[in-house]
């Protein structure tokens, strides 16, 4: 598993609303180890996809809950000193203030949800 701390992650909102979208079109397009992107706001929330592989740094949101959910493949979500192994279809919050890192030792599609002005890489 790569220990590369080299994540594209973009911020800016891909789909406006009344757009529709196709999140294959989106993992279809991307290329990189560890991608993340911002789909689509609703009201004071965003929703992001990740394509995975490798490990992110351990971090915390001090004011943001975050929901992980696995569309395909199996992702390890550390948290303190516990591991969580999420497979498709499965789903974790975790709360706000709570140290955490998820990994992929293998290609991972996720979607993420959080409140709109979360830090993607944590406070």
């Amino acid at each position: 598993m790569s220990n590369d701390k080299t994540y594209n992650i973009k911020t800016d909102i891909k789909y406006p609303p009344m757009t529709k979208f196709d999140i294959k079109d989106v993992i279809a397009a991307n290329d990189d180890k560890w991608f993340n992107q911002t789909l689509v706001q609703i009201n004071d929330s965003v929703l992001r996809l990740g394509v995975l592989e490798g490990e992110f740094h351990f971090h915390k949101h001090d004011d943001e809950d975050e929901l992980f959910y696995v569309v395909e493949g199996n992702l390890l979500l550390d948290i303190e000193d516990e591991t969580h192994e999420l497979g498709a279809g499965q789903g974790y919050v975790v709360p706000k203030g709570v140290v955490h890192r998820t990994r992929a030792p293998a290609r991972v599609v996720v979607l993420m949800a959080a409140a709109a002005g979360v830090v993607p890489t944590g406070d």
